[in-house]
């Protein structure tokens, strides 16, 4: 059975920084492009960032860039996301996903396995 698990979020201050994991399980997913979405309430859920199998290739939403960084690690099946200078505006639960493509980074719909979320709190 495929698992995402999310892990590393929190309360934190405004300015500080997390660093959330996403360990995968059940399945090779060295190939999938991992990503990270977000969802505060009343919102839609929104593109955070993702980083193609190899690693090489990142996306960000333009809003985040500079402050988010995405890295995986294949041979432990996990992926993270460093967010630094945290803004109140941040706070949100956050989801890890894989797909098996290469497009599309941004759309929610072309994800075919998702966690749970774990909950980020900044206070301002």
């Amino acid at each position: 059975q495929v698992q995402l698990v999310e892990s590393g979020g929190g309360l934190v201050q405004a300015g500080g920084s997390l660093r959330l994991s996403c360990a995968a399980s059940g399945g090779t997913f060295s190939r999938y492009t991992r990503g990270w979405f977000r969802q505060a309430p009343g919102k839609a859920r929104e593109f955070v960032a993702a980083i193609s199998w190899g690693g090489i290739r990142t996306t960000y939403a333009d809003s985040l860039k500079g402050r988010f960084t995405i890295s995986r690690d294949n041979a432990k099946n996990t992926v993270y996301l460093q967010m630094n200078s945290l803004e109140p505006e941040d706070t949100a639960i956050y989801y890890c996903a894989a797909k098996n493509s290469i497009s599309n980074d941004y759309i929610v719909e072309e994800y075919d396995y998702w966690g749970q979320g774990t909950q980020v709190t900044v206070s301002s």
